[in-house]
């Protein structure tokens, strides 16, 4: 058993489209009219997942207050390198938290403000 899709709220399907296929490596599933207006189907591939990310109409374009993602990454720091140098918005650097012993997280935000966390396999 798996998970499909995971819905992510954006308000510009193609800077979200974008920002996850330049900065996270994604590659695009699906991007297909859906109904009357200008809205589209776009479903995203992660890298050596199974769940893909699909885009839902954002209510607005304020940021996140909370995490609406988990990532999982082999080396948390090596990752935050590689999105500070395409551009992503670091929230948190890597740090051990205290309620997740032997594990190593950090936030970022993508282009529609969404707060992600970055995290490693752990202990």
């Amino acid at each position: 058993m798996h998970i499909q899709f995971a819905e992510l709220p954006v308000v510009d399907q193609d800077r979200a489209k974008q920002f996850y296929r330049d900065a996270l490596g994604c590659s695009v599933v699906a991007d297909s009219p859906m109904g009357a207006d200008s809205w589209r189907w776009v479903e995203l591939g992660l890298p050596g997942g199974q769940t893909n990310l699909h885009f839902i109409r954002g209510a607005d374009d304020r940021p996140s207050d909370v995490p609406v993602l988990v990532v999982m990454v082999d080396n948390v720091a090596d990752s935050v390198a590689t999105l500070r140098s395409r551009g992503v918005t670091i929230v948190t650097e890597p740090h051990q938290p205290a309620w997740q012993p032997g594990k190593t997280v950090a936030e970022f935000r993508d282009s529609e403000g969404n707060r992600m966390i970055l995290s490693s396999a752990g202990a």
